[in-house]
């Protein structure tokens, strides 16, 4: 027998078959073990707290809140269940059913998510993040964090609900777009090997997550060389200024970042396209300008791009005293033009340089005479003092590498090492080489082979260490070193002063050892007779 209902606000009890589950219920995942014990429990008890739902407009209720109740009633095959009928709006059925959900331990953060999305999508009333957040009494940073989850791929929301990740990963990764989401899902694990068993799958603290995101999505973009507010560079792009995946746009979910790292971008293909279309549009406009390099190693026959020994950089900066202003890369020429970055780091800024070989200011003759000790003494003053701040940033460099705390596994240690080894010139390779003491023997194919072979038998302790020096090396390489020496120390907790302090103590124990044993030049053995007679 069907009841028609029409309207009612009661308790009563009512036949499962009137009921339907919400299509709006946020609840997506029922444990089955949970089901069944509830179900134990309902065969004993019966439902001790009453479903709510709401008359339909034909025969029937729908479920507001209650469906995990409804299901487990169903596997205990009792004929009907108490509820409690209310006349509520579409508005009010999704608003209490999240309410009544987030009162749940067992909700998932997927869940609540969609049950937030569906309230924020409704037609009407229309509600804001900043309502959401009154009505269910958590902050509006919370809700806009809980919607974005809403955001993730297919792949990350399936490892999601297998609590393969937590809410801290999928929150990072909700915020990235979509094209990366993937990529840095896998950032998230490692596999570790045991004696040739199938590799296990380890999840990673979300720091790790975090630090790689930074480090290979997110871009600063008040370093960014092309005018972000250039809607036509790219575009499909359109303006930064107006753009979703820049972490300025959404403040809610980036506050805490824009305070320390400012207005990043979180598409790197979409800023390397921009950077690439702001080169192309620069060129073209300024034909005359020259192309250089600030990457290391040889340029392509035929290249238009100069390579880092073919210019010298002229600074920006005034330099602080009288030696500095006598270096080079301080001093302008006839022969000073406009240069901008092609290839490198920094592509697509502008920067003066001298690229003329016979410039007398950049490329001076080597002086004719070496007696003029004052040049002398000023050119072993520089020496001292160049060598002094190399052997500083070599203990730095040292005490940085003992300080590192990660221990990662030795395949991919050495992966890692092979492939930065690639990136590194011969001088570097030497230095890091002597670092270790390690000697090229003639038989082995120069240093590069002698350096791989050590690091095949070195152990994941040495491999780590290697792995940081050697990124420290090809940063400063190609920044200033020592910003570079000085973030690392930073990191790693490592006192610089107290290094360079006792380095320039060293030194001039060793000055001071060199000036007491300087020989006495010897008296002629005649003169040596006279002075005795007289």
């Amino acid at each position: 027998m069907e009841t028609q209902v029409i309207n009612a606000t009661e308790y009563r009890n009512v036949s499962l078959a009137l009921l339907n589950e919400s299509k709006t219920n946020p609840r997506r995942t029922f444990e089955e073990t949970a089901l069944k014990e509830l179900a134990e429990s309902i065969r004993s008890q019966g439902v001790l707290s009453p479903l709510l739902v709401r008359p339909l407009m034909e025969n029937g209720f729908e479920i507001v809140a209650g469906a995990r109740r409804y299901r487990a009633a169903q596997m205990a095959e009792v004929p009907t269940v108490p509820v409690r009928i209310v006349n509520l709006t579409d508005a009010q059925a999704v608003e209490m059913s999240i309410v009544e959900n987030l009162q749940r331990k067992d909700v998932h953060p997927l869940e609540e998510a969609q049950g937030f999305r569906a309230l924020l999508d409704l037609d009407e009333p229309k509600y804001s993040i900043e309502q959401i957040a009154a009505k269910v009494g958590k902050s509006a940073v919370f809700i806009a964090a809980r919607l974005k989850l809403t955001d993730l791929v297919p792949v990350a929301v399936e490892v999601f609900y297998a609590d393969e990740i937590g809410v801290g990963h999928a929150l990072l990764l909700a915020k990235l777009p979509a094209n990366v989401q993937e990529q840095a899902l896998s950032a998230c694990f490692k596999e570790v090997y045991n004696n040739g068993a199938k590799p296990a799958r380890i999840l990673l603290p979300v720091r790790n997550l975090q630090f790689w995101i930074d480090s290979n999505i997110l871009l600063v973009l008040k370093d960014a060389p092309f005018n972000k507010r250039d809607a036509q560079l790219v575009p499909a792009a359109g303006s930064c200024a107006d753009c979703p995946k820049r972490t300025g746009h959404n403040k809610l979910l980036f506050g805490d970042d824009l305070g320390r790292q400012g207005d990043r971008c979180t598409d790197p293909t979409c800023y390397q396209a921009k950077v690439d279309a702001h080169v192309a549009k620069t060129i073209a406009e300024k034909p005359e300008l020259v192309q250089i390099s600030t990457a290391y190693g040889g340029q392509k026959e035929g290249s238009p791009v100069l390579p880092r020994n073919k210019y010298i950089a002229i600074q920006d900066e005034k330099p602080k005293d009288k030696q500095q202003a006598q270096r080079p890369e301080y001093k302008v020429c006839k022969f000073t033009t406009e240069a901008i970055i092609t290839e490198g780091s920094d592509v697509g800024t502008i920067h003066k340089v001298c690229a003329n070989p016979s410039c007398p200011v950049h490329h001076p003759k080597q002086k004719a005479s070496r007696e003029d000790e004052t040049w002398k003494t000023e050119q072993d003053k520089q020496r001292r003092e160049q060598t002094i701040a190399n052997t500083t940033g070599l203990r730095v460099l040292a005490a940085v590498s003992a300080a590192v705390p990660v221990r990662l596994m030795k395949r991919d240690l050495l992966f890692i090492l092979e492939k930065l080894v690639t990136l590194m010139d011969e001088r570097l390779i030497k230095t890091l080489a002597r670092q270790h003491g390690i000697r090229q023997k003639r038989d082995e194919g120069g240093l590069a082979k002698t350096f791989g072979a050590y690091l095949r038998r070195a152990d994941e302790s040495t491999l780590s260490r290697l792995m940081v020096e050697s990124t420290i090396m090809l940063a400063a390489s190609r920044t200033n070193p020592a910003t570079v020496l000085r973030d690392a120390a930073n990191t790693y907790k490592v006192d610089t002063d107290a290094i360079a302090l006792k380095v320039k103590q060293e030194f001039a124990a060793k000055a001071k050892v060199r000036s007491v044993k300087k020989p006495v030049t010897p008296i002629p053995l005649k003169a040596a007779k006279k002075a005795k007679a007289a």
